[in-house]
């Protein structure tokens, strides 16, 4: 087996292990699931992406996406923006918070950043891209690193000339999803382009798009020559996914999959911690969406993704995985 996978990535003087990044997803990968996140092994975790504006005018939401806790360390927090002097006062604010390095997000695709020139917006505009890179390691002595898409659209594919930009203004690494604004989460994912940025730049290269099990974690790491991956969506109700690459990484063996039984389990755990962190009422409302991610592939999974539209509270939860069990443990009962 490799070395290349049991040798830790460096950042500054943050070292990660070579296996995957949890993705910084909004309204998703909140400290709960990156605490399970973790549990299971991700070697990176990066908080939910943070208003530079919002930050600057002391918005209490905005502030809390930075909170930075040891148990989650590596990790870094993410900012969005489009003025320089706003994203270097943020950066500033945001390493108040203590996290080992400040990421930039310039790959959002959603409507309501990307209307404010922030995000993947700014791959339409690569100096006021180096602009803000260079304002924000001018102003904090963290590693900054960015996180960029393929290109806008299929016109301006211009991840390599634009990654190379970033270098020059400072960014310490550079993530790459391989897909256009446009395409938003569409396929397909373009592994070469993430290999052209590779080469053409020294800092290190995440590679990041469709990584949804061990063997697609390998093949991005192989196709591309990047010095890690960064899983998103594929971590959605599966958070042990980071454990699976690990071992396919570092020992060469498939995982066998988990018993719906533990499983059941880890959604509660997630749910309890969520419900710890936010309290019962809020904490359910955002349940719904992950309850109904653990519950991809059980029988009548359509049925009981309806029933989590409907949870309250945590004993909701907890009744609704024995009903889960118990109908698949008779669904799966031999017949006489």
């Amino acid at each position: 087996m490799s070395t290349f996978y049991t040798t830790p990535l460096e950042i500054g003087s943050v070292k990660i292990q070579r296996t995957a990044a949890l993705a910084p997803m909004a309204s998703v990968a909140d400290k709960a699931y990156r605490y399970m996140c973790k549990k299971y092994g991700a070697a990176l975790v990066v908080g939910e992406m943070a208003s530079a504006k919002g930050l600057c005018y002391s918005d209490r939401k905005t502030a809390e996406l930075l909170q930075v806790t040891q148990e989650e360390f590596p990790m870094a927090v993410q900012l969005f923006g489009s003025e320089p002097e706003f994203m270097a006062k943020a950066c500033r604010i945001a390493a108040q918070f203590e996290p080992q390095f400040i990421d930039i997000n310039m790959g959002c695709p959603v409507h309501k950043v990307v209307s404010t020139g922030s995000g993947s917006a700014l791959m339409r505009t690569p100096k006021l891209a180096q602009d803000i890179v260079k304002a924000c390691v001018d102003a904090v002595d963290l590693p900054i690193t960015v996180k960029i898409r393929k290109g806008f659209d299929d016109q301006t594919c211009n991840a390599v000339e634009f990654a190379q930009m970033m270098e020059e203004a400072g960014a310490s690494m550079i993530t790459v999803h391989g897909r256009t604004r446009k395409q938003m989460y569409q396929p397909p994912v373009d592994i070469d382009i993430i290999t052209q940025v590779k080469q053409a730049v020294s800092v290190p290269v995440v590679g990041n798009g469709d990584i949804t099990d061990p063997i697609s974690a390998k093949e991005m790491y192989e196709k591309t020559g990047c010095d890690l991956i960064m899983i998103g969506r594929g971590s959605y109700g599966h958070p042990w996914i980071f454990e699976e690459v690990s071992q396919y990484l570092t020992q060469g063996i498939l995982p066998q999959e988990k018993p719906l039984e533990e499983k059941m389990e880890i959604m509660l755990e997630h749910v309890s911690l969520i419900c710890s962190f936010k309290g019962e009422r809020m904490a359910m409302r955002e349940a719904r969406k992950h309850a109904s991610w653990y519950l991809k592939g059980v029988h009548h999974a359509a049925k009981f993704r309806n029933l989590c539209a409907s949870l309250e509270t945590f004993e909701d939860i907890r009744q609704l995985s024995q009903e889960v069990l118990r109908i698949n443990r008779e669904m799966e009962e031999p017949r006489p």
